[in-house]
């Protein structure tokens, strides 16, 4: 314990998969934790977690339920995180749709625009939220997650990628603006073993086993054990000169790429 005693961090999408590590993770350190998660039942039983593993070390937790996708419910998460605990130090912006495939050609705005208002505007809304916060304190740490769908430009997944380039932009340009108020922001690129990916491993056992054998560590990272740390080391003091980068938290597969290529009928 200790490395974040009394930072006040949001993480999003805190109900599962690599957000229910890191806000575990942040926990361990110190952290006070506010757990947004649409679903009150996975959002409460991470926080119920955190209570019985770390709480008598003297972590705080709290749940709070968030759709990302409607502005006004990201305000009142920043709003209701600074009413409980007098500010917000860390913002981890990590709630994600998941599945969905498509050629480029038959995208429908709709299902970008799902997309977009989760991976981008989300993370827009709260950076903005965060931010006077932050700058008054002078100190802030952004994390954004990103992927490396679309920093390789996987194919149909382009509501995914470009949402998720999208934010990684977003975050690049607010270091670039926010640095010089001790406010650093980064984007992090996970391969962890989520529900999401186990729900891969199952719908295509041949893919899912050629992505790792194509990865240097050759499996899925622990979203609490190898995910979490990096998110705490961004989220430290010890971060302070790092900022506008894209880490690969992902057992080395960005190096070569994905092997396995998905393909759709035309």
């Amino acid at each position: 314990m200790g490395r974040l005693q009394g930072r006040v961090a949001i993480v999003t999408g805190a109900g599962q998969g690599v957000g229910y590590g890191v806000a575990r993770a942040l926990a361990s350190e110190g952290a006070k934790v506010v757990c947004a998660n649409r679903s009150a039942e996975k959002g409460e039983a991470v926080v119920a977690g955190i209570r019985q593993d770390f709480g008598a070390a003297g972590a705080e937790a709290l749940y709070r339920q968030t759709d990302v996708s409607q502005r006004a419910s990201v305000l009142a998460l920043v709003e209701e995180t600074v009413s409980a605990f007098g500010g917000v130090d860390i913002l981890v912006n990590n709630a994600t749709p998941t599945g969905g495939t498509s050629r480029f050609e038959s995208m429908t705005d709709a299902a970008m625009n799902d997309y977009m208002s989760v991976n981008y505007y989300a993370s827009f809304w709260a950076m903005q939220a965060v931010f006077p916060h932050m700058k008054a304190k002078g100190f802030g740490r952004i994390i954004t997650m990103a992927s490396l769908n679309g920093v390789n430009a996987h194919r149909y997944t382009v509501m995914y990628n470009g949402s998720k380039e999208a934010a990684r932009s977003l975050t690049r340009t607010a270091a670039v603006e926010w640095g010089r108020y001790g406010i650093t922001c980064n984007v992090l690129c996970p391969f962890a073993a989520t529900p999401s990916w186990q729900g891969f491993e199952k719908f295509d056992p041949e893919g899912a086993r050629a992505i790792v054998e194509g990865n240097p560590i050759h499996y899925a990272g622990d979203p609490e054990k190898d995910i979490g740390p990096v998110v705490v080391f961004l989220s430290s003091e010890e971060s302070r000169f790092v900022t506008g980068n894209t880490i690969h938290a992902d057992g080395g597969g960005h190096i070569n790429g994905v092997a396995w290529k998905m393909e759709l009928p035309e």
